[in-house]
Order: structure tokens, then sequence, then C-alpha cells
């Protein structure tokens, strides 16, 4: 297989997307104790703004979920992963209005211990939620990835049988990055080796030792969120064609930072061979998540 000229032909599991609303500042609400520069406080649209020079304009809508779907239907995204919790919401309306379209993760905080643990299996049960996110650099306060208070949540998720996917190296938003150095991996591979682990959002400067640890563990993947693709770091490419064809899996960021529109544009000019593409796309996600699609 080789990518299909017509965007729409993409087929594309997205593991990372939201659906926009009036106000997305809200999702950012969380990690403003943690910010300390005036930027960040009070002047970007969202944290990590100087690395995103145009978010893109969702503009207002009466059904942000028909939007939604209509700009993933005009660039190849076949089903999203969107994040629920137990409240009811515009994403859990979104997951029983078209449940083939979407699919649940839930955003994890282990500070709140057991609670937490207790949340995500109601969530399983309620939505079916197919993985647990975390952002350990913007928890307040932060939580490294090899942290005590992690464990109960990556030992839940072994127990549902679904991946933990967080966010590994340097952080875009003006926050500490020790808690997402990935040397912090490789204990958690080792200790948990039924856990699917998913790095999210680069894992630069240290892709090299990401790369290291995909082949030193068989549960540890990557996923692409948070970067075009002309930006896809090189090694993570020359990885994918060779021996990490069934690591690697496309995630967006849509609307955090990036619209599909920028996404799909670059995606063409990404050198993956022809076998690569349909598991870069979706094969490798719905293995890897357990998806039926």
């Amino acid at each position: 297989m080789t990518l299909p000229a017509d965007p729409k032909d993409y087929r594309a599991i997205d593991l990372m997307l939201q659906i926009p609303g009036e106000d997305n500042s809200a999702w950012y609400e969380s990690m403003k104790p943690l910010l300390r520069d005036e930027e960040s406080r009070n002047v970007f649209k969202m944290p990590a703004q100087y690395m995103f020079k145009d978010i893109p304009d969702t503009g207002k809508h009466d059904d942000y979920v028909a939007y939604t779907l209509q700009e993933m239907d005009r660039w190849g995204i076949a089903k999203a992963m969107i994040s629920v919790n137990t409240d009811k919401s515009q994403n859990v309306g979104a997951i029983e209005r078209h449940p083939d379209r979407f699919f649940a993760c839930y955003g994890a905080d282990p500070n709140e211990g057991m609670d937490e643990v207790r949340k995500i299996k109601q969530l399983h049960k309620q939505y079916g939620i197919k993985c647990v996110t975390g952002f350990p650099s913007g928890l307040c306060p932060q939580v490294p990835i090899n942290d005590k208070k992690w464990y109960p949540i990556y030992a839940a998720c072994c127990e549902l049988d679904i991946p933990v996917s967080l966010t590994v190296g340097v952080p875009g938003p003006r926050l500490p990055m020790a808690p997402q150095k990935v040397e912090l991996i490789d204990e958690v591979c080792w200790f948990f080796p039924e856990l699917r682990f998913v790095m999210r959002h680069g894992a630069e400067p240290w892709v090299d030792l990401a790369i290291k640890l995909m082949l030193k563990y068989p549960n540890l993947y990557y996923c692409t969120s948070a970067f075009r693709p002309k930006h896809y770091p090189k090694a993570i490419v020359q990885y994918a064609n060779t021996r990490g064809a069934d690591k690697i899996m496309y995630a967006g960021y849509f609307p955090m930072g990036l619209s599909l529109e920028r996404i799909m544009t670059d995606m063409p000019d990404v050198p993956f061979k022809p076998e690569v593409w349909p598991k870069f796309l979706h094969e490798n996600a719905r293995r890897v998540f357990k998806l039926d699609v």
C-alpha cells in the first residue's frame, strides 16, 4: 500500500483529538498554578503557544461534534480518541452519538490515589475507555513517570487490559521537565511487562533513548501527537522504516495546536516506506488499543 492521493482515503485513527467548544482554555486550568512567566499566565491562549504560531480558530458552531466530524471526513480521520470524565460532557455525547467514530480515554491524576483507580474502573465500565492518558509535568503537583503514585494506575490498566499513554520529553508549556525524562520509562516497562505504554509528544531531546527502549521492551510504543509531520523526528521515521514498523502510531493535535488541514497537507511528504503507511495510520493503533475497526 502507498499513501492514497486523496486524504479522505487515509482511514486514519487519530490518537489525540478533542471536540472544540466556545472556550477551549478550560483544558489548561489544572496546570495554571505551575505557570510562572507572564506570557504563559496572561497572554497565551494555550501554554505552549510559542511553539504553535497559528492555533486553529474553530469558530462558533451550533453543533461542535458535527463540525469535528466534518473536519475528520475531509481529512481522512476514520476514528478518533477523545477524553471523557464521570461528568456528562460534549465528548461523552460524541461517543454516545457516534460510537463508530469516537472512542474514549481518560486523563488521570495519580495525586488522587485510589479514588482515581476507582474512577478509571467506573469509566471503563460506563464508556469502555480504551486508554488512560497523563501529563506528568502538567499535574499539580507534578508526578514523575516512575513515581509510586502512578503504580496503582498502571496496575489497573494491566487489569483492564488497556494501554497507558503519557507525555514524555521536554514539555511544551514552561514547566519543569524532570517528571518526563524518557529514562524513567525503563523502570515502568521492566516492572509491568504486560502494560502497553504509549509515549506521547515526541520524547525530545531523548528520541534515540526512546528508540533504544522500544527495541528493549515489546510493550513500549510511540505516537506522533503535537508534531506537524514535517517535524517528525528523523530518527523515528528511520526506525519505523526499519525495525519499528509495528511501534509507531499516528496522533494529531486538533484543535489544541494544529489543524487537521495542516497535519494532512504535510503528511504525504513523510518518507515512510509504502508498507509502513497502513501500520502507522491505523493498523498499529487498532492492535495496541484493541479497537473494533
